[in-house]
């Protein structure tokens, strides 16, 4: 059976296929998790990704930007979902999740350090409502094990003896921190994964222009002044996904800048190439130094079989 590639785009999904005669690769997009961010197309080594800016009329507020991938250039080697901050990549291998650059190890699963806690989460609040993105599921349970539907009509008495329960489908969060600044104290902690900088010029910004706060998908990552005429960011929440830079009409009125990516411990050359598209050369030969100073501590270690300080 010869190869047959395929292009499926729909309301809901963008899906790229490689059908062979035992294997079936697909890489689909999920359009209702996609932000129109920079992340894949500045990480896809073979340049299959890119971002096209939505028309929009006067009064209308800007539209996410819209991902388009070249089916010619696309090898599923899995980058773009290792990556994808939101999740809205997946590559499949005869429909289960496959990542062939991470099973070859020449690429780092990405750290999403999310620790909850719910013994501190008092009976009654609660936290799944302040994810922006609705990724955290309370739920409560009687000490046999029975779901509570709702809390609100338990006595006090009844909710002594209840369990809770956090799940958070952490393949899908950026690590805003919302969550972890609107729950109670402890009950969530959460780290970014991307680090960087973010920096609006308002003296470049067009006059009333609001298009990268009409598109950033963290409430609160960026925000109006108090006269409501200029869109500044806040730190504390943004993800650095670059929806926002995306679609601004000034290119220099947005400064953008990723300075590093938590990451498991790997060393490769495709990861590096990614690093570099994602940050700096810069970015990428600190991390290579510090990488080589662990190197060689560890090497004094084993030698000498003491912890070097």
């Amino acid at each position: 059976m010869p190869l047959k590639k395929l292009k499926t785009d729909k309301a809901d999904a963008l899906t790229l296929e490689w059908v062979l005669h035992v294997k079936n690769y697909r890489l689909t997009l999920d359009k209702n998790h996609c932000v129109g961010c920079q992340i894949c197309t500045l990480a896809c080594p073979k340049e299959a990704i890119k971002l096209e800016k939505q028309p929009k009329t006067d009064g209308e507020k800007a539209k996410k930007a819209k991902v388009d991938m070249d089916l010619a250039k696309c090898n599923f080697c899995g980058i773009c979902d290792v990556l994808c901050p939101y999740g809205a990549m997946k590559v499949t291998v005869n429909g289960k999740h496959a990542l062939s650059v991470v099973e070859k190890e020449s690429f780092p699963q990405l750290i999403r350090d999310i620790q909850a806690d719910a013994s501190k989460l008092p009976r009654g609040v609660e936290c799944r409502e302040i994810c922006p993105l609705d990724l955290i599921k309370v739920t409560w349970q009687t000490a046999d094990g029975k779901p509570v539907e709702d809390i609100d009509l338990l006595t006090d008495e009844e909710r002594k003896g209840l369990k809770v329960k956090i799940d958070i489908e952490k393949d899908r969060c950026p690590c805003c921190r919302i969550c972890e600044f609107k729950c109670p104290d402890g009950v969530l902690q959460v780290r970014k994964f991307i680090n960087g900088k973010i920096l609006i010029h308002p003296e470049k910004c067009p006059k009333g222009c609001t298009d990268c706060l009409d598109v950033c998908p963290i409430p609160g990552a960026l925000y109006l002044s108090d006269d409501a005429k200029k869109v500044y960011p806040n730190e504390v929440f943004c993800v650095y996904c670059g929806a926002c830079k995306a679609v601004c009409p000034v290119d220099d009125a947005l400064e953008l800048k990723r300075t590093s990516i938590t990451h498991a411990s790997l060393r490769s050359g495709a990861w590096n190439k990614a690093l570099e598209r994602l940050t700096s050369p810069v970015e990428v030969t600190k991390e290579l130094k510090a990488k080589g100073s662990q190197r060689a501590r560890d090497s004094v270690e084993k030698r000498l079989g003491w912890k070097a300080m």
